[in-house]
């Protein structure tokens, strides 16, 4: 049994894994080694010539829009549409 197993694997490893034939056979060729590239900036940055500004924080008006696309998000997973300004389009009540 053991060797019809084997015989079977060996088998199927051949019809998945052909042997290499003719001149394309898998070699290994190293390339040489590259230097690294130059380092590109050499200029200092002035960070005061640029205002400290935090991108994720919202002004009251996004955060509001933020709020509402999240409502109607959350809206449509249970089934409810409502439009762009939260009015109910079809299915579900207020």
């Amino acid at each position: 049994m053991f060797d019809l197993t084997l015989r079977a694997l060996a088998w199927v490893l051949r019809i998945c894994l052909p042997a290499p034939a003719g001149r394309h056979r898998a070699t290994t060729v190293t390339a040489p080694p590259t230097p690294p590239p130059p380092y590109r900036h050499t200029e200092r940055l002035d960070g005061a010539a640029h205002p400290l500004v935090r991108p994720y924080v919202l002004t009251p008006t996004e955060r509001r829009r933020q709020r509402e696309r999240r409502r109607a998000l959350y809206l449509a997973t249970i089934g409810i549409d409502v439009g762009p300004r939260l009015e109910l389009i079809h299915g579900g009540t207020r």
